[in-house]
Parts: structure tokens; C-alpha cells; sequence
């Protein structure tokens, strides 16, 4: 027989805030597996896309989930013995929401709330009542990390300069009674305590001062989140000074499915063997692991399977990776090391850092050549190899996922290097080499193409639409971009202009760093130019 769960809280909490909101059925999906596996709760993030009555603009155009959507969300986790946790935020990460006018007015800066203003408490308030009418559970997970500039802006303009820590206190004390109205407990990422403390750091070596053990509220717990390191003696110190600063934690670890297309298991198979030892060892009862998706959410959810089965194994005290493979082949029909192959390269078991060439080098302008210092001589060969292996995995329930991984390294397998090749030639004045590349721009066209309706496919299959808008301008312009310097190309061959500008520029790394190793480099808007989106 299988063992129990070790721990009493035992969740995922899957990211609907960052563009892909994941559809009715594949939300139910989720909860099949993670039901199956042992799971007893799911967290879903929404930053504003769930609906709030009258608040028209609350999540308006961002694929929302309607009050009638989340109840039946709610039942349907209930029949599987799944508690669905309502995941808000009521301090920062509110940004989608201040590009309506009519919340301007409780902005303090960039995307945090302002502290202290009446219609802030009654947005906050409204935000409780949705959830309360929505879900069952008693646990609503209130965010509150990372506002990095709170007090800074109007909060600055209107009251001068005041202890940060008195804000923040006074802030959770506010939305604490708040909750207490609707029979609410609550858990907050417990970061801004330790940054308010660390000068910004995320950093655990200093004692919180007494005055703010005693003002944090009864009825909130605070959670621990770490996704990177693959120390068990760092996840325990920092979850001793948690604890000092309140008692019984939880701790949030993560799969990494928030930088690029690619997942990395890899990666996140060690930092959750070193937490979840850590959380054994320290008597955390309440854990549970996220799934962000920075940036545009490009990567499925449905790729961490194996951190997720690998992870339920870990809190039934299986150690053992042969049994545990064995266990997933027997479970999903796929085999454990072909679902891997979802990471792409670069990302080998082992590495110390995560790598997103899958997106930096897809973005990478031909021309310009942002990320050109970075490229190695057998990047596009390594993407080659990968994209053969995913071909030759047999078909499966999420075959989806694979053709889409394919067909990107199919395109990264010529692009990685297509700008170097052209500014070689250029440089040369190579008019052989020069028309050469012509074809080899037709065919990265062509593939990018083919990338773009299987990734569309994995998108629509999984998501509601809202939000593959951002694909369409983001791969689109990426199409008319290679059209444009494959046009002109052809310009220069021709003799119809005498020199190509942005091939004349040096190429610079794009970290200023002496080293040219790949890189974690997870911004569009970076990845693609150096001017001003």
C-alpha cells in the first residue's frame, strides 16, 4: 500500500494572471491528476482575472473567471477531495488594473495599491466579498510580496516619509479585519518583512524586531517561497527565521515553468529534494508548489508533470528515482526521461542556474544581434538533437506539447546562429555567402510559421483566448522582422543600398560581463530590441 502524505497542507498553485488563463477543462484536468497523486489543495492566482461585482474594469478583456465559473470550479475540486484556495493580491502585483483610469486614484506607484486610502479598503473589501461567494475554503492566500516601492509615490506625496514597516503593518492589520468579516484566515509571502529589514534583500540573518512579531494579526500565517537553491541547510535557516518571526509556516517551492516556452524540471526536481528535506526536518506542515508564468506564460502547465509526480513521491517518502520512474510511465503512459526532454537544452540535472535560450535566441534580432555574444558553435545542433529526440517520442495524451517543443527547436535549430552568419558574410562582402542566407531566411520564415500554428493549438487547447493576443504581436512582429532583413539582404546584394547599418554596429554582450555563457534572460521586450517598446 502507499504511504500517506507527510504533510497536512499539501497544494499547487497554478499562475492565471500572466496572460494564459487556463480553461474550465483544463483547470478540472489539473485537479484529476493532482487529486491522483495525493494533493489535497490548489491555489489558483489571480491577480484581477476572477470577476468582482461592479467592478466592470477588474480583469476586463484579461480572460476572467466569472463568479458562476469559479463556484463550479469550487464544487468540482470538492468531489475529488481538492480544497480550492483563493490566491489574490491586495498589496502589489496589481498592475493589469491600473491601466483603467478609474483605479488611478488608489495607485501609490508602479503597481501597488495606496495604503491608507478609504477606497483602497473598499476594493479590497469588494475583492473579499467575490471570494467569499466563490469558494468553500476558509484560507485565502492575500499575496503582498515584492512591492518593492511601497510608500514611494502618492503614499510619499501625501503623508512625507514614514517607517515602511509601520505602512505594511498597518496595511495587513487593515485587510485582516477585513477578512475576519467573511470567517477568513489568511497566508501572505513573508518577503517584505525580510526586505524591509535586508535593504531589498530576500535575507533571513537579521531578527525581526518585536514590534512586528506582536502587530502581525491572529489570524495570518506567512509563507516561505524559495525556488532556487538546492541547499537543505539554506531552506532550513530560512524557515527557522520565518518561524521566529510566526509560528507555523507554510513554504512555497516552485517548478520552473516561468521562463520561456521550456519547463525546467530538471532544475527543480534538486530544489525540491533540498526543500521538502528541509521542511521534514524543520516540522513545516503546510507546503505547496507554484507554477508562475512570467512574461507572457508561454510554457503549459501540463510540462512540470514530472516535478509534480516527483514531488508527491518525496512527501510519501519515496526517494528512490528508479521507483519513481517507474511509477510515472505507469501512471501518465509516457516515460519519465522522454517528458524531460520538454526542457530543451541547456538545463542539464545538475546545473546550478536556469537557461531560457529557447526564447532569447528565438526573439533574437538577425540583425542586431543582441544575443549573439552568447551563442555557441553547436547551439543550433544541440537544438537539432533535441528536436529529433522529441519527434521520436510515441504518441501520447499530451503529444501536443512535444510537436510544439519540436517545431521550436526546428527553428532554433537554424536561427540560433543566423545572425552571426550574417554579419560574417556582410563583414566579408560575400555575395555568395550573402545569397546562401537568403534561403536560410526563408526556411527560419517558414518554420516559425509551423512553430506558430502548433503552439497555437497547445495555447487554445489549454487556455481561454484572452491573452494569445500578446503571442500573435509578439511572433508576428518577430515574422515581419526576418522578412524585413531578408529584404533588405537582398537590397544590399542587389546594389540597391550600399551598406546595412545595424551590421555595422560592435557587438556587445548583453549583460556587459566579460563571459559570453548562456543566460536566464525572460523579457520580451528586452529580448528583442534595444529601443524603447
Amino acid at each position: 500500500m502507499e504511504k500517506q502524505i507527510k504533510f497536512r497542507k499539501f497544494g499547487v498553485m497554478l499562475d492565471m494572471s500572466r496572460n494564459a488563463v487556463m480553461n474550465l477543462n483544463s483547470v478540472e484536468k489539473y485537479i484529476d491528476i493532482i487529486a491522483d497523486l495525493g494533493y489535497n489543495c490548489l491555489m489558483l492566482y489571480t491577480e484581477d482575472t476572477y470577476e468582482i461585482e461592479n467592478h466592470p474594469y477588474f480583469g476586463h478583456n484579461r480572460g476572467r473567471y466569472s463568479a458562476d465559473e469559479l463556484k463550479a470550479l469550487d464544487k468540482y475540486a470538492a468531489s475529488k477531495g481538492i480544497e480550492l484556495i483563493p490566491c489574490i493580491q491586495t498589496l502589489a502585483h496589481l498592475n493589469a488594473i491600473f491601466r483603467w483610469q478609474t483605479y488611478e486614484n488608489i495607485r501609490d506607484c508602479d503597481n501597488i495599491l495606496l495604503c491608507g486610502d478609504e477606497n483602497t479598503y473598499k476594493l479590497i473589501d469588494d475583492m473579499f466579498a467575490s471570494v467569499d461567494k466563490c469558494f468553500t475554503s476558509r484560507t485565502v492566500n492575500i499575496g503582498m510580496d515584492e512591492a518593492y516601492m511601497l510608500g514611494r509615490g502618492k503614499y510619499y506625496d501625501k503623508y512625507g516619509a514614514c517607517d515602511r514597516f509601520d505602512i505594511l503593518l498597518a496595511h495587513l492589520n487593515k485587510v485582516s479585519k477585513i477578512a475576519e468579516k467573511y470567517g477568513f484566515n489568511l497566508i501572505m509571502w513573508g518577503d517584505m518583512f525580510f526586505k524591509l529589514m535586508s535593504d531589498g534583500c530576500y535575507n533571513s540573518e537579521k531578527d525581526a524586531p518585536e514590534k512586528i512579531k506582536r502587530l502581525i494579526p491572529d489570524n495570518v500565517k506567512l509563507i516561505y517561497w524559495d525556488y532556487y537553491s538546492k541547499s537543505t541547510e539554506n531552506y532550513e535557516k530560512h524557515i527557522r527565521a520565518h518561524s521566529a518571526l510566526k509560528e507555523d509556516i507554510w513554504f512555497a517551492g516552485g517548478v520552473w515553468t516561468w521562463s520561456g516556452f521550456a519547463p525546467h524540471n530538471k532544475f527543480s526536481l534538486d530544489t525540491l529534494k533540498a526543500s521538502f528535506d528541509a521542511c521534514v526536518n524543520e516540522g513545516v506542515r503546510d507546503v505547496f508548489i507554484t507554477l508562475w508564468g512570467d512574461n507572457g506564460a508561454e510554457c503549459s502547465k501540463f510540462a512540470a508533470l514530472p516535478s509534480l509526480y516527483y514531488a508527491s513521491q518525496l512527501a510519501k517518502a519515496n526517494n528512490d528515482i528508479e521507483s519513481i520512474k517507474r511509477g510515472f510511465k505507469t501512471k501518465f503512459g509516457i516515460s519519465f526521461d522522454d517528458f524531460l526532454l520538454l526542457d530543451l537544452p541547456y538545463t542539464p540535472s545538475g546545473s546550478e542556474k536556469i537557461v531560457n535560450s529557447d526564447k532569447y535566441l528565438f526573439y533574437n534580432d538577425c540583425f542586431m544581434g543582441l544575443f549573439d555574444s552568447v551563442v555557441k558553435p553547436d547551439d543550433g545542433e544541440s537544438f537539432g538533437k533535441t528536436a529529433k529526440a522529441l519527434e521520436n517520442v510515441a504518441k501520447n495524451e499530451y503529444s501536443y506539447l512535444f510537436e510544439s517543443a519540436a517545431a521550436l527547436c526546428r527553428v532554433l535549430e537554424v536561427k540560433a546562429d543566423l545572425g552571426i552568419k550574417t554579419r560574417r558574410a556582410y563583414e566579408a562582402r560575400s555575395a555568395a555567402e550573402l545569397e546562401t542566407l537568403i534561403t536560410e531566411y526563408d526556411k527560419v520564415i517558414s518554420l516559425t510559421e509551423a512553430f506558430y500554428e502548433l503552439f497555437e493549438k497547445q495555447w487554445m487547447t489549454e487556455n481561454k483566448p484572452h491573452g494569445f493576443d500578446v503571442q500573435d504581436i509578439r511572433i508576428g512582429g518577430l515574422l515581419q522582422r526576418i522578412k524585413h532583413c531578408r529584404k533588405q539582404l537582398l537590397r544590399f546584394i542587389n546594389g540597391e543600398i550600399d551598406r546595412l547599418e545595424e551590421l555595422e554596429e560592435n557587438r556587445l554582450d548583453v549583460l556587459c560581463r566579460e563571459t559570453n555563457d548562456h543566460l536566464d534572460y525572460n523579457l520580451w521586450k528586452d529580448n528583442v530590441t534595444s529601443n524603447v517598446l
